[in-house]
């Protein structure tokens, strides 16, 4: 938006509409104060009942949208949503900062760019208590319905690439 000038008080607006992949479409939205409900049937999505509506917030973190609570898109920026069909979050950690998922799991390249990390160059492990921390592959798949918060942190990897022979 351009400083100086006020926000829209009437739509369309567009947002992106994201799944467990971080697969983003666009959607548009009317209202400039829509529920979650109305993020969620905007998105397509039918029996708003059965799914859970996240805002992605500036500094990345995940914040639930309850089916009757209400977001501000006038402000003027696109606002991103993750959908998931799900009637249940799971919480986890990463890199210290939780945050709340709406799939039992979740891939590794998931874990890095919700961490804001480049997934080339970082590298993501999971906290095993009592035991060595374990590497989890891009594709790899983790289940956070177990009992007890996952952790994870990042970090670049050790490599030996360009050392001396």
């Amino acid at each position: 938006m351009k400083a100086g000038r006020k926000p829209r008080d009437h739509g369309p607006y567009k947002v992106k509409v994201g799944d467990h992949d971080l697969k983003f479409t666009d959607a548009v939205i009317d209202d400039p104060t829509p529920t979650g409900r109305q993020i969620i049937e905007g998105a397509g999505f039918r029996k708003a009942e059965e799914h859970l509506v996240f805002q992605v917030l500036r500094n990345g973190e995940l914040e639930e949208l309850r089916l009757e609570e209400t977001t501000d898109l006038r402000p003027g920026q696109v606002e991103r949503f993750l959908v998931f069909p799900s009637a249940e979050s799971f919480r986890f950690d990463i890199d210290g900062k939780r945050l709340e998922w709406g799939h039992k799991v979740i891939s590794g390249r998931v874990l890095k760019k919700l961490a804001g990390v480049d997934p080339a160059k970082f590298a993501v492990w999971q906290v095993i208590p009592g035991k060595d921390d374990i590497l989890v592959g891009d594709t790899d798949l983790i289940c956070l319905a177990d009992a007890g918060l996952e952790h994870f942190f990042t970090g670049v990897p050790q490599t030996t690439e360009g050392g001396a022979a």
